[in-house]
Order: C-alpha cells, then structure tokens, then sequence
C-alpha cells in the first residue's frame, strides 16, 4: 500500500507522512516520511525543513534514502550536515539498484559516502522489485526499543482521507505537466461527500499564474481530464470505492510567500471524511 506520493520531480513530499508496519513476530514499525532536505528560498520551503527538523526529534532510528544512480553532491551533503547532530543510528539506503548494470559503480559510491560520514549501515535496495527491503527493515528492527505497540494491528497511517487525496491529486499532476509547473502548484479538496455508493469529491488546483493554468487545463481540457480520471482511478484502488471526483484550476498568485493561504493547506486543516488510519 502507498501512502506517500512519489514523483522524479524533487520536493515532492512537503510534509511529514506517518506509515505503520505492523509484524506479530517481529513489531511494530512507524516511518516518518519527511520532505527532503534543499535550500530553503520561499516561506513555503522553510516550513518544509522546519517540518524535517521536528521529524528527527524523539526517533529511535534515521533511514537516509539516496538514489544510488546520483554521485554525491551539495544536496546530499547538505543533508548530511543536517543529520551531524542526530544521535541515534543512521541507516544510509541506496535505493534504486536495479538500474545500476556495474556493481562497481555502486561499491564506489558506498565507499564515498563512507568517507563524509559513518553510518551505522550501509543497505543496497530496490524499492521497485523489492530486492533486500527485507534486510533494511530487520536493521531497523534491530533498533528499537522492546515495548507494547503505539497503535493496533490495522492502523496504518495519521493522514486524513482528504489530504490523501489532495496528494494522490497532486502525484498524477505531477506525472502529467512539465518542469515550471510542479512547484507552483497546489491542491485543496473542498468537498467530501460519502454515500453507500460513492463518494463525491469536489477539489481545487492552486497555481501561481495564467500560464500554469492554461498548461494544467491543456488543450480542450484534455490536461485535467487526464489528471482527474488518473487520480480518480487511484483512490477508487486505495479506498476500494467508487469516486466521482471534480476539479477546478486558480490562479493564486505567489501562494507559497502566502502564510494564511499555507496554514489552510495544512493536512490538519481538512477536517471531513473518514481518516484513513484503518485499512
């Protein structure tokens, strides 16, 4: 199950996503999913990375995903500045190694990092098939501490159901436009109305100018036609409902400079709807 969106554009996560995994024989696991770590030029960004540094207090582990295809560069080291000051165990994970042909390459790029910062494991992964995901989860379990589980058996994440759906929103519009438009953009759901049959969602897409509007609408409305039966098709598959859902494009000109527009966009603030936190 997904509950995080992922995109190639980077900054995709803007906000901590709690994930449980639950295992009788070995525990209980609960993930942080935080923004990544990146230069922090707009109101907006600054929230993103004081979001990163509340989510490294009061943690028994820190797992630091790389994509293991990338050399290390200002970003990467940027952020392991950031992890200098966290005392319990790093894990590094270099995800991706299935689009790695030379192992040789990534037996260097290990020995790299290792030369920046000790890590307390250094685990090769591939999220896509799977490979030594295992391994990396045992590590983590190997790290905390023995007690009762935080949450039951069937919770699975803190996120209500209509940031969820912003999100999943957001994920196909990111897939769908081009470079200029990805930052700029955000989206609100407006209106959330279940019945025994359906569930009908009303939600709103936040640009910054006209021209963004025009791309994210397309051509005919061919763009957020393509979005919007994407997005719907995915939370019918995660909520295993049928949903009908509608969308609207607004200009909201520099949003991201914007602190009341931001604090509505708050997960917090989407009250309504059944929270996910039970599959």
């Amino acid at each position: 199950m997904k509950l995080a969106i992922v995109s190639s554009k980077p900054q995709t996560t803007r906000t901590s996503v709690q994930g449980v995994l639950t295992e009788p024989e070995l525990g209980q696991i609960v993930f942080v999913d935080t923004p990544g770590i990146h230069k922090s030029d707009s109101v907006f960004n600054q929230r993103m990375m004081r979001t990163v540094r509340a989510s490294l207090a009061n943690l028994d582990a820190v797992v630091y995903v790389v994509d293991a295809r990338r050399e290390i560069d200002d970003e990467q080291r940027q952020a392991m500045d950031v992890l200098q000051n966290v005392e319990v165990p790093v894990i590094l994970a270099l995800n991706k190694i299935d689009k790695i042909p030379k192992k040789e390459k990534l037996i260097a790029l290990l020995s790299d990092y290792q030369q920046i910062r000790e890590f307390t494991a250094y685990i090769p992964i591939s999220a896509a098939n799977g490979d030594q995901v295992d391994v990396l989860k045992n590590e983590i379990f190997k790290h905390l501490p023995e007690g009762e589980p935080i949450f039951p058996e069937d919770h699975v994440t803190d996120q209500p159901s209509r940031f969820i759906a912003a999100e999943m929103i957001r994920e196909k519009l990111l897939d769908s436009t081009e470079q200029e438009v990805p930052h700029s953009v955000a989206v609100f759901v407006e209106k959330w109305e279940e019945t025994p049959n359906i569930i009908r969602v009303t939600a709103t897409i936040f640009v910054e100018k006209e021209g963004q509007k025009a791309i994210v609408i397309g051509q005919g409305g061919a763009m957020i036609k393509k979005i919007g039966t994407e997005a719907r098709l995915e939370l019918e598959k995660f909520f295993e409902q049928k949903f009908y859902l509608e969308l609207f494009v607004k200009v909201r000109p520099n949003w991201r400079e914007n602190i009341e527009f931001l604090n509505e966009l708050d997960w917090r603030k989407m009250i309504g709807g059944d929270t996910t936190s039970e599959k």
